[in-house]
C-alpha cells in the first residue's frame, strides 16, 4: 500500500491510438502513454482485462484466465518482420493495409482487426523453426517449461479453430471432455505439434511484448493496475479443461430489481467452491501468481461473487429462480410446525397454471386445455395445473413448439405467459425437502392467499436463514481471500458497487483490499434528499473515481442526470465558486440555502464546459480515499479540441446491450499528441500535485 495519495489513470488498452499504430492499441503503446503520465504526475495506470477473449470484443467474456489476448502484439516488433516484410509480396500488402488503410473512426472494427492480426501471425509464424518444422526451438521449450498452463490452451485453441470456433460443447463428444492425460497426448500428438506451437509462440511474444511495456512503465515510476474478472465464459479453455472448478449446472447472474425485474442472467458458469477449497484454491490461487507478473494492483470484479453468487439453474433463462450460493435452508418440518399440510406446501413450492392464462390468448378454452396438456398435469377437474416433470426449466418453455396450436404471434405470447408462470411460487425446494424463499415470492399468487399469522410464521423462518447466510458469506470470503491474496505484492481492490450487506465492507477492511467509490453514486441513498456523502468521510482503504466503464462519463452524467448534477453542486459548492459556498462552513439560514439552492439550479442547466470538467475533478481527487483513479476520457474534457461531437460516444460500454460499440472506443488523438499537449498536461499535472 502506497503511503500517500495518488492518482492514476483508467484505460482499455485497445483504445490507445499512436501514430505509428493507429489501428487497435498493443502492449507497446503502454510505454509513450507512460511517458504522458509520467508528465502528467499520474502514477499509476489501470487496465481493463487483456486476457484472450475470442471472439468476443468483451474483455469480461475471457476463454482463458492465463493467456494474453493476440489482438494487442505488435506485428512489427516481431523477430523476422522486416526479412518477410522484404521478400514477401503477400504479407507486406496485408500488413501495409492493415496499417495504412484504417482511417481514424470513433470505435475500432475489432472482428476485422483480429482476424487480420491472426493471419499475419500465422505468416509471420511459419518462417520461424517451429512453423517450418513442428518442432519447438530452445527459447520457445524454455517459456513453455515455464508457463504449463499453456499445453492445455493450445490444445483448446486449436480444437476450436478446427471446429470453426463453435462452443466446446457442441464439439464431438470426445472432444467435449478431455482428461489431463488425454490433453497432454493431444499436445504431443506429432500431426497437431505445429499448430498447437503456433498458439504458444503467440503466448511468448505477448509476454515478451507486455513485460517490456511493463518494466518501461516502472521505469516511469509508474504502477501497473489489472483487472480480474471474477468469471470465466462458459466456453473457456478453463472452463473446458478444469470442469472441477466449475459448476456447469448453474449460471452467474443478479436477483430482480427495478431495473431488471426478471433479473439478470450472465451465462457464466458458477464456481465449485468446495473443489476449489479441496485443492487449496490452486487455480486461483495459480491465476493470481500469474497477474503479478505485470501488475503491481488488481480490482477483483464483482467482489460480492467471493462472499456470495447468484446462481441460476442452467435450465432457466431469467434469474428468477436463482438463489445464492452458498444459502441457509429450512426443512420440511419446518413448513408442518408452521401448519402446513402436504397440499398447502405443493401450493407454496410449485407454479400452478390456471387454463385462463392460455385461455385469454386463445379465445378457446379446448385450445388451452389441449396446449396445457402437452406440458402439464391438470389437477383434479379444476381448471388448475402443474408443470410436468419433464419441463425442468423456463428455457423448455421458451422453446415450445405450438404452431400445431395457434400462430407463431399467439404462440409467443403464450410462452412468455408460461415462462412467467415458472417462477411463480413462494417458496424454491432446493433439494428433496429443503427450502429457502424465492427472492420475489412476494409477488407470487401463493403468497397472496395466506392469511397474516402464516406470513409471519415464514418470514421468521425468512429472517433466520438471512443471519445463517451473513454468517455463511463472511465465513466464505474470508477463507477465499486469506488463501490467495497472501503472499502477493499486488494490492487487492475489489469492486462492491450497490453492495448492502453489512459483512462485506468489514471482510475487505480485514483483507486490506481497497473498495470502489463513484463519486455521482456515493449518496446517503435512505437520508431525505439523498445528500452526497462528504469527501472527507470516504474509507480511506478505496479507490475514488469519477465513472466507470460500466457508466456515463462526467460530460454526459452532467448533460442527462441534471438531479445528481445539481446535489453535486450544493455539496461541493467551494468548488464551483458559487458566492453563497462561505457560509458552508457553519449552518446556513433558510435565506442562504434559498439562494444557494438557485445558484446550483442555474449552474446545473449551464453546457458543459472545460472549466466544469476541472472543478468536478479538483472536488473529487479530494476525497479521502487512498487512490484517485478517473477514466482518461473524464481527463481529456479539460480540453474542448478533443471532445467528440456526441458525448454518448465516449463512454466504453452500455450494460445490458452487446453491439460492435462495447469495448471499442479509441482515444480522439494519438498519444503522441498527448505528450505534446502542454496545456492538459499543466491542468492535470495540478490535479495529480493537490493528491501528495
Amino acid at each position: 500500500m502506497q503511503k500517500n495519495k495518488l492518482t492514476g489513470v483508467a484505460i482499455p488498452l485497445g483504445a490507445l491510438y499512436t501514430k505509428n499504430n493507429p489501428v487497435i492499441g498493443e502492449f507497446a503503446d503502454l510505454m509513450p502513454f507512460a511517458d504522458f503520465c509520467k508528465a502528467c504526475g499520474i502514477q499509476l495506470i489501470q487496465l481493463l482485462p487483456v486476457n484472450d477473449t475470442g471472439t468476443q470484443s468483451s474483455p469480461y467474456s475471457g476463454l482463458s484466465a492465463f493467456a494474453l489476448h493476440p489482438i494487442y502484439i505488435r506485428i512489427k516488433d516481431i523477430p523476422g518482420f522486416e526479412n518477410l516484410y522484404k521478400n514477401d509480396k503477400k504479407f507486406k500488402t496485408t500488413y501495409d493495409t492493415f496499417i495504412t488503410s484504417q482511417p481514424y473512426t470513433l470505435r475500432y472494427d475489432y472482428d476485422a482487426i483480429l482476424n487480420t492480426k491472426i493471419s499475419l501471425l500465422k505468416m509471420l509464424y511459419d518462417t520461424t523453426p517451429e512453423g517450418k518444422t513442428g518442432e519447438a526451438g530452445e527459447q520457445l521449450t524454455k517459456w513453455i517449461k515455464s508457463n504449463p498452463w499453456v499445453k492445455d490452451y493450445a490444445v483448446y485453441k486449436n480444437l476450436k479453430w478446427n471446429y470453426m470456433q463453435a462452443s466446446w460443447k457442441s464439439w464431438h463428444q470426445d472432444d467435449q471432455h478431455k482428461t489431463p492425460e488425454e490433453i497432454t497426448k493431444l499436445w504431443n500428438t506429432k500431426a497437431f505439434k505445429k499448430e498447437h506451437l503456433f498458439y504458444a509462440w503467440c503466448q511468448m511474444l505477448a509476454d515478451q511484448q507486455f513485460t517490456t511495456a511493463v518494466e518501461y512503465v516502472h521505469k516511469q515510476g509508474l504502477l501497473l493496475k489489472g483487472d480480474m474478472p471474477i468469471l470465466m465464459n462458459e466456453d473457456s479453455c478453463d472452463a473446458w479443461a478444469y470442469p472441477n472448478v466449475f459448476n456447469q449446472n448453474l449460471r452467474a447472474g443478479a436477483p430482480a430489481d427495478g431495473d431488471n425485474p426478471t433479473g439478470q442472467n450472465w451465462g457464466f458458469p458458477t464456481y465449485n467452491w468446495k473443489n476449489l477449497k479441496e485443492d487449496k484454491y490452486s487455480w486461483w490461487k495459480n491465476r493470481l501468481k500469474h497477474a503479478s507478473r505485470y501488475y503491481d494492483a488488481y480490482r477483483l470484479d464483482h467482489i460480492l461473487g467471493f462472499f456470495r453468487i447468484w446462481a441460476i439453474p442452467e435450465a432457466d433463462c431469467n434469474a428468477l429462480t436463482g438463489h445464492t450460493e452458498p444459502y441457509a435452508s429450512f426443512k420440511i418440518d419446518d413448513l408442518y410446525e408452521l401448519g402446513f399440510d402436504d397440499d398447502r406446501i405443493r401450493w407454496l413450492k410449485l407454479p400452478h397454471i390456471p387454463t385462463s392464462a392460455v385461455e385469454e390468448v386463445t379465445w378457446n378454452r379446448d385450445v388451452a386445455h389441449q396446449i396445457l396438456q402437452t406440458i402439464c398435469t391438470r389437477i383434479g377437474d379444476e381448471e388448475l395445473w402443474l408443470f410436468d416433470k419433464s419441463i425442468k426449466g423456463s428455457r423448455d418453455l421458451a422453446q415450445l413448439d405450438l404452431s400445431a396450436f395457434v400462430d407463431e404471434p399467439a404462440a409467443q405470447k403464450i410462452k412468455a405467459k408460461l415462462v412467467e408462470y415458472w417462477s411463480n411460487r413462494t417458496l424454491l425446494e432446493v433439494s428433496k425437502n429443503k427450502f429457502i424463499p424465492l427472492w420475489t415470492y412476494g409477488q407470487s399468487t401463493s403468497w397472496g392467499t395466506l392469511n397474516e399469522a402464516e406470513k409471519e410464521g415464514l418470514l421468521d423462518l425468512f429472517a433466520d436463514l438471512e443471519k445463517k447466510n451473513l454468517k455463511l458469506w463472511k465465513k466464505q470470503a474470508d477463507e477465499i481471500f486469506t488463501a490467495i491474496t497472501a503472499g502477493l505484492k499486488m494490492t487487492p481492490c475489489g469492486e462492491d458497487l450497490g453492495v448492502g450487506i453489512a459483512c462485506v465492507p468489514q471482510t475487505m477492511l480485514a483483507h486490506k483490499i481497497l473498495g470502489l467509490r463513484v463519486v455521482r453514486w456515493c449518496r446517503k441513498w435512505s437520508e431525505p434528499n439523498q445528500p452526497f456523502v462528504p469527501f472527507e468521510d470516504y474509507e480511506p482503504l478505496s479507490v475514488a473515481t469519477t465513472s466507470v466503464h460500466d457508466s456515463s462519463t462526467i460530460r454526459q452524467w452532467w448533460d442527462d442526470e441534471k438531479e445528481s448534477v445539481k446535489a453535486f453542486i450544493k455539496a461541493n459548492a467551494r468548488d464551483f465558486d458559487l458566492e453563497s459556498a462561505d457560509a458552508s462552513a457553519g449552518p446556513l439560514f433558510a435565506d442562504q440555502k434559498s439562494e444557494l439552492d438557485q445558484q446550483a439550479d442555474q449552474l446545473s442547466q449551464k453546457d458543459f464546459t472545460p472549466e466544469l470538467a476541472q472543478k468536478i475533478l479538483k472536488a473529487s481527487a479530494k476525497a479521502a480515499s487512498q487512490w484517485f483513479i478517473p477514466p482518461l476520457q473524464d481527463l481529456l474534457y479539460m480540453d474542448k479540441a478533443l471532445w467528440l461531437p456526441d458525448a454518448a460516444d465516449e463512454r466504453i460500454n452500455i450494460p445490458g446491450t452487446v453491439t460492435k460499440f462495447n469495448w471499442t472506443y479509441r482515444v480522439p488523438c494519438a498519444v503522441e499528441e498527448l505528450v505534446q499537449n502542454k496545456e492538459l498536461i499543466q491542468k492535470i499535472a495540478k490535479l495529480t500535485s493537490s493528491q501528495t
